[in-house]
């Protein structure tokens, strides 16, 4: 039980951790105070908290589907606000006149609700144990060692992409940060399916033989792409056009900078 709860915990983790390394790279470059990050995350938690000790009462909703719909609600929320937080950031690159609150706000809200979204799943997770003899400790201590491993992912994640030039490491961020928002929309979809939402279909393939998804390497890339080795074709219709919609998002964005731009100088 160590194994497979520190496998689960970090499939967690490992997305919260992530995000939270690109918006503080992002708020780096910005060069904005980083003091939102644990407002954010104190935030998350409670809201993870209250969530996870009300999930007897979410999990009936929209005939039992409750749990299922509410998770696929917030990974769509954080990818809308990841979205419009990716046009702002390349909208407002290079210029001095960025709207740094609303900028502080975007990045908080997209924290705090991954939190809660994963910190939830890990207290349902854990809560489910606590009354069973002799599992809770070895399920708690896998946990830690999957929150501790999923936390210096992220840190090195933050510093490995911090040595990169500043152009590149600005373009590097914004594109981890539309892949991983993207990736959360697939999921989203799986979660809608489960739920009965959507049609339920066949996998539209099966890459398990290359990438094991309960491999490290699996957990990194679901985590970082939203990678699954037997997604459904919803799926992978649903992960295109988001990935389609951001990078619509950002031509519009460098369109309408350059608009500006000429403007200014007509």
């Amino acid at each position: 039980m160590l194994l497979a709860s520190m496998v689960l915990v970090l499939r967690e983790v490992l997305e919260a951790a992530f995000l939270v390394s690109l918006l503080m790279l992002l708020s780096r470059q910005f060069n904005l105070s980083s003091r939102w990050v644990g407002l954010a995350l104190v935030m998350g938690l409670l809201g993870a908290a209250i969530y996870g000790f009300n999930i007897d009462i979410v999990s009936p909703l929209f005939e039992g589907g409750g749990q299922e719909v509410v998770n696929a609600s917030v990974q769509m929320a954080i990818y809308l606000l990841c979205a419009l937080l990716i046009f702002v950031a390349v909208f407002y690159s290079l210029r001095s006149d960025i709207p740094t609150p609303q900028i502080i706000f975007l990045m908080l809200l997209i924290v705090m609700l991954a939190v809660v979204r994963e910190g939830s799943e890990i207290m349902i997770y854990l809560s489910g144990f606590f009354r069973v003899d002799g599992m809770f400790i070895p399920v708690a201590a896998g946990s830690m060692i999957g929150v501790g491993i999923g936390v210096s992912v992220g840190v090195v994640f933050y510093y490995s992409l911090g040595t990169l030039r500043e152009s590149v490491r600005t373009i590097a961020g914004l594109v981890f940060l539309a892949l991983v928002a993207v990736g959360m929309m697939s999921q989203a979809t799986q979660l809608l399916i489960q739920a009965d939402w959507l049609p339920s279909q066949y996998a539209l393939w099966d890459s398990s033989w290359l990438v094991d998804e309960q491999s490290v390497t699996g957990q990194l890339l679901y985590a970082l792409l939203g990678y699954e080795a037997t997604p459904a074709p919803l799926q992978v219709l649903v992960y295109g056009l988001s990935l389609l919609l951001m990078a619509g998002l950002v031509i519009a964005a460098v369109r309408c900078r350059r608009g500006q731009h000429s403007a200014a100088k007509g």
